[in-house]
């Protein structure tokens, strides 16, 4: 774990190590945890090391680096091995750090009773070390004036490598080759004199602190690389075909958008020759998220593949677009970061807690389809299947990626991130003169035309297949028919393996959706270990629903529900469609993602206890 105050680079630590890390075979897994302010409050990184593909954090912290006297005081609880600390700020007591929450320092004091809030540092260093942690002090102040004087630098400019000698300390403690942190240095910081104070505090720390663990070099096979999940997200949508995005600046979404417009310039398959050429995509940030879905709609009437991408409160904005989008059969992808709710909430926090709204958002009944997905890989592939969804079956998509995938990231071999084959469903460039948008279909989809190329009506009224404004009973009950069979159309054609996976066979399922895919398969080997046998049975398309979830949870002995949400939203809709109710559920609505040791811990207690409700609370 990394942790500091924001602004001071706790992002970029955390990127060096983790690319470090990488080069020398490891496969990673980090998820970045913040308060939503931009500069002075804790912030700090989660991150897993591991010789095979990892998909979670845990709560057990082996190695802890701290840039500031809060995030010893936050975790110290937490750090099971070692502890990195600046030996200048022993002296700092708890009530001097004025950014931590008063709850958080009340917890600090009932450990210390008898210091209250005059604890210090060095009282919580001493207190790790008497339960067998050892701590390693390195003086940043210390280094920072070597580096100066080495550099010929300003000690206000290379304080800037402050994180770099905590990442570099932590990386000699690992054992790991100086040389591949300087790797990942030199790709982080191009210019040269950034580049060059950086080496030197790296080469400084480096020699202060002795290897603890083995970290050695192991061979790599292939191209892999490291992947968040907003980027994922962008990725799939450009794969599949994005030329106009829009959005409206809201945590976590924002980071997708950006990436999409850094990467706006695309190479692009000329549909009249064949051949390959340069293409765009137009990325708009609008004045608020009405406008936001209003223009995507707009957009993909033209023909254009156009989406957009929200948080809670945006999405809330988006209902009636998207009502209006349901009622005039428009192809456009909504990818709604999920984060704590309601109201502002918690907005740089995770959470499940929006998946009946996800699902049920707008007036009105009009099919729409919701993925959600539970893990990086997942994301690219889904936000490629949404944009043909979308197409194919002329609905909304509602694409759901929780702010725990889109702030974590992962490696991964670059061949599971290969798109398939675009499919634009009925469409039709150059349409016949007697052509009317919502002709009535047997699968209840039109053949599509882009405006411009023939006579078209859109209102947000009910119509006839012209799009005349009609509300005479007939035409009103064939066109809600109409718009209703796509989604059963969609019912037959989606595969089922394409909406739920089950991993592993057992008479106890995990039953879940989502972020916690990778906490519940990591725990899964944990219990394995134990001699504790389980399944999971992860649900990603929730519309149209799998016709044969219910018989996969059939004969189960138990069945758990796992979600981040208080009621377990996933479940109900299980219930619902199948009549199948879960036996026991473990729960956690903290706003921090799950992690493997604690799930594993929860399924225990439900196996041996029968506790029917277990709530997680890991994670500061």
């Amino acid at each position: 774990m990394i942790g500091g105050a924001q602004g001071k680079g706790i992002d970029t630590a955390a990127n060096l190590f983790g690319n470090a890390v990488a080069k020398a075979g490891y496969y990673i897994y980090g998820n970045r945890e913040y308060y939503s302010n931009i500069k002075g409050r804790h912030s700090y990184f989660n991150l897993t090391i591991s010789d095979r593909r990892v998909n979670s954090v845990s709560n057990r912290v082996e190695v802890l680096v701290t840039f500031d006297a809060e995030t010893v005081f936050q975790h110290f609880t937490e750090v099971k091995g070692h502890v990195i600390y600046d030996q200048s700020q022993e002296g700092v007591r708890l009530e001097q750090v004025q950014s931590m929450e008063p709850e958080l320092m009340d917890e600090v004091v009932e450990v210390f009773k008898d210091k209250g809030y005059k604890v210090a540092v060095k009282d919580l260093i001493s207190y790790l070390q008497g339960r067998g942690v050892k701590a390693v002090a390195v003086n940043y102040d210390a280094v920072l004036k070597q580096v100066a004087g080495r550099s010929n630098l300003a000690l206000s400019v290379v304080d800037r490598a402050r994180n770099t000698i905590g990442i570099a300390a932590s990386c000699s403690l690992l054992g790991l080759k100086q040389d591949f942190l300087l790797q990942a240095i030199k790709e982080s910081f191009r210019n040269e004199t950034y580049y060059k104070f950086n080496a030197i505090a790296a080469e400084i720390a480096y020699s202060l602190v002795s290897p603890e663990y083995d970290l050695k070099p192991i061979p790599v096979s292939g191209s892999r690389v490291i992947i968040d999940g907003n980027t994922a997200a962008a990725m799939g949508k450009i794969a599949g075909g994005l030329r106009f995005q829009t959005y409206y600046p809201i945590t976590p979404a924002s980071d997708e958008s950006v990436y999409i417009e850094a990467n706006q310039v695309v190479d692009m398959i000329d549909p009249e020759t064949g051949e390959m050429r340069k293409g765009g995509i137009v990325v708009v940030q609008t004045e608020d998220e009405l406008a936001a879905i209003n223009m995507a709609v707009g957009a993909s009437l033209t023909g254009t593949r156009a989406a957009t991408a929200t948080s809670g409160p945006g999405f809330s904005l988006m209902s009636e677009g998207l009502s209006w989008a349901g009622m005039n059969e428009a192809p456009v992808v909504i990818t709604y970061y999920m984060r704590g709710a309601p109201a502002t909430g918690q907005p740089t926090r995770s959470g499940q807690a929006d998946l009946l709204f996800a699902m049920n958002a707008g007036h009105g009944e009009f099919p729409r389809i919701v993925i959600a997905s539970g893990d990086h890989v997942e994301v690219f592939h889904d936000a490629f299947l949404a944009m043909n969804l979308a197409e194919k079956y002329q609905s909304p998509v509602v694409h759901i990626v929780e702010k725990a995938l889109a702030n974590a990231y992962s490696l991964v071999e670059e061949e599971l991130l290969r798109p398939g084959k675009v499919e634009r469903g009925k469409f039709v460039p150059e349409p016949s003169q007697d052509y009317a948008r919502f002709k009535f279909q047997e699968d209840g989809i039109s053949p599509r035309a882009p405006l411009g190329k023939a006579s078209m009506i859109y209102t947000g009224d009910e119509h006839n297949e012209e799009g005349h404004i009609r509300e005479a009973t007939r035409v009103r009950n064939l066109m809600v028919e109409k718009r209703m069979r796509k989604l059963e159309t969609a019912d037959r054609e989606i595969p089922e393996e394409v909406r739920y996976s089950v991993y592993g066979d057992s008479k106890v399922a995990l039953l879940s959706w989502g972020s916690p895919k990778g906490a519940i398969l990591d725990a899964m080997e944990e219990l394995e270990r134990d001699g504790i046998k389980v399944e999971l049975v992860q649900l990603r398309i929730f519309n149209p629903f799998p016709r044969t979830l219910g018989k996969a949870l059939q004969g189960k002995d138990r069945i758990i529900a796992v979600e981040n949400n208080y009621t377990a939203q996933g479940a109900q809709v299980v219930k619902l469609r199948t009549g199948v109710e879960p036996t026991n559920y473990i729960l956690k609505w903290s706003g921090r993602p799950m992690a493997r040791d604690e799930v594993a811990e929860a399924v225990k207690k439900v196996l041996e206890r029968d506790e029917k409700r277990v709530v997680l609370s890991g994670g500061m």
